[in-house]
């Protein structure tokens, strides 16, 4: 029953970028896949991500890249602007995909949600919504699954895809630390400016700041707060205290900043990362994506990694024989690669901290080059 060309039953747990890309992925190799997801509005939280160029090659590999590029906007460079709002260093992105199309597409999270759902259910993946996983517990060569609507699942295989605070990473025993670093980060989404056709990144005296279209007409502006406790604030004073904070910028964060006025999507988040630094699984129970390598959003490659881990995840299980060498020759595979750009992440977050920017911008354009070899 141990066997991944057996009956082949996987429950994924998160419809998230990374649970959704290894239903469509296992679906498609004819796994019998259900995904639970705990809020019954699907995993859509937040306003925009960045699908990079390994994002993009990995989505490709699945026949989604066009769909993403129809529903987003295509970019091929990070500009980076110094405090005193001058251009201070470009980095061209690797175009993995060839010349005709873009090195990164800016994507609205709905519409990317959108897409890879609707994609697993045409893969024949089952999503359900407003459901998790309670308890998960080895029979023999396979896992048996309680859910939090009081049913029980037995399946050849159990993938947390469930975020940075993973249940299943919990109750696989998989033990990690969550590592707060000092920052907060905002997001806000806004009419995208004419001239902003790739990201734009500020960096201020104290924190560091930045906007990144998301379609023709929408961007998102981010700003990064240093020194800070992880502190909720009332909804009220979301906007008003991010207007302040971008008050201090000048050049075009000025033409930024009014568009955050008008606009009641502000959202604040701390800036964690969590590594496992040993096994990603546990029998047949796996940790993909944040519930195993949560990177700071220096780097805009979260998602790319979780798109990743799905496709890589599905493919070393169709390689091997028993799903538990798939599992470890998926760890194997993946774990140098994730470690990698979740540390250099953090090494950003301590430049940015020391206002040591010209370092940084170096080690983003090394980093997004190194992410550009084969997964």
């Amino acid at each position: 029953m141990d066997s991944c060309r057996g009956a082949r039953t996987a429950v994924i747990v998160g419809a998230g970028v990374a649970g959704l890309t290894v239903a469509i992925a296992l679906a498609r190799e004819g796994w019998r896949v259900d995904v639970a997801e705990i809020d019954p509005r699907g995993a859509t939280a937040g306003w925009g991500l960045c699908l990079t160029g390994p994002s993009l090659r990995a989505l490709d590999a699945l026949g989604l890249t066009d769909a993403c590029l129809a529903e987003g906007y295509g970019m091929n460079v990070i500009t980076h602007v110094d405090v005193g709002g001058r251009i201070a260093d470009e980095v061209r992105l690797p175009r993995l995909l060839g010349a005709h199309r873009p090195a990164m597409v800016g994507i609205a999270r709905p519409g990317l949600h959108r897409i890879l759902s609707e994609e697993a259910e045409r893969s024949g993946a089952v999503v359900r919504n407003g459901l998790t996983v309670t308890a998960v517990d080895e029979e023999g060569d396979l896992v048996r699954v309680r859910l939090s609507d009081g049913t029980a699942r037995t399946a050849t295989l159990v993938v947390g895809a469930d975020g940075i605070r993973s249940s299943v990473r919990r109750l696989a025993g998989l033990e990690t630390t969550l590592d707060y670093h000092g920052q907060m980060a905002w997001r806000v989404l806004v009419p995208r400016p004419a001239w902003v056709t790739g990201i734009h990144q500020f960096a201020g005296k104290v924190n560091t700041a930045g906007i990144v279209p998301i379609s023709a007409g929408q961007a998102y502006v981010f700003l990064t707060e240093n020194g800070v406790e992880p502190n909720a604030l009332p909804d009220a004073e979301l906007a008003p205290r991010m207007r302040q904070l971008l008050e201090v910028f000048p050049g075009r964060v000025a033409e930024i900043r009014p568009l955050v006025s008008e606009s009641e999507s502000v959202v604040r988040r701390p800036v964690r990362t969590a590594l496992l630094a040993g096994a990603w699984s546990r029998g047949n129970c796996v940790v993909i994506g944040d519930a195993a390598h949560a990177p700071a959003p220096q780097m805009a490659s979260g998602a790319a990694l979780a798109i990743e881990d799905g496709l890589v995840l599905a493919q070393e299980l169709e390689r091997h024989e028993q799903v538990r060498a798939g599992l470890e020759a998926f760890t194997a595979r993946r774990a140098k690669r994730c470690r990698t750009l979740v540390e250099t992440s953090v090494t950003i977050v301590g430049l940015e901290q020391a206002r040591r920017h010209q370092d940084a911008y170096p080690l983003t354009d090394a980093c997004h080059r190194q992410m550009a070899e084969p997964a």
